[in-house]
């Protein structure tokens, strides 16, 4: 068994951005969440991925992801999940890890995370100046409460 080990965060401001050194844009489709985990299809560029993850235990969780036919993953998204989540990933290193600067677009526009990767629970992080509050178990900033928060905007009148 795999184990995403992750800690997500705010920025301060961009500077980021010199640092960057990948970009990769993704789609991802929510299938399925509940409170043992969830259940996403990604899709990049013409590869893609059903990813299954458990609950969360501090800030480790269960992770099984497997490679699956483009077409399918694109029929998921678009016929299975609700909004699909559109990012650009930019790929940052600063003290030996490597930190996913996610820039969201479509639905989620405007929303701006910083995550890193680690080995160990315990291993010591040394932040970058550009890195903000850490929101890893803050319910407000998961992708299905902000996909919902945007649903439930976008169904309200317009006065």
């Amino acid at each position: 068994m795999g184990y995403e080990i992750e800690r997500k965060f705010l920025l301060l401001n961009e500077g980021w951005r010199p640092a960057v050194i990948a970009v990769d844009t993704f789609r991802d489709g929510l299938l399925l969440r509940s409170r043992s985990g969830k259940v996403r299809v990604r899709q990049r560029l013409q590869k893609a991925w059903i990813t299954v993850k458990g609950a969360r235990h501090g800030i480790r969780r269960p992770e099984f992801e497997y490679e699956i036919p483009i077409s399918d993953a694109v029929e998921m998204i678009e016929t299975l999940c609700g909004p699909a989540i559109q990012k650009t990933r930019h790929t940052v290193i600063y003290a030996d890890l490597a930190w996913s600067v996610d820039i969201h677009h479509g639905v989620l526009a405007g929303i701006e995370f910083a995550e890193v990767e680690l080995a160990d629970p315990r291993q010591c992080v040394e932040f970058p100046e550009w890195i903000g509050e850490e929101i890893t178990h803050d319910v407000r900033f998961r992708k299905e409460t902000l996909l919902r928060r945007c649903v439930e905007e976008a169904a309200l009148p317009m006065s």
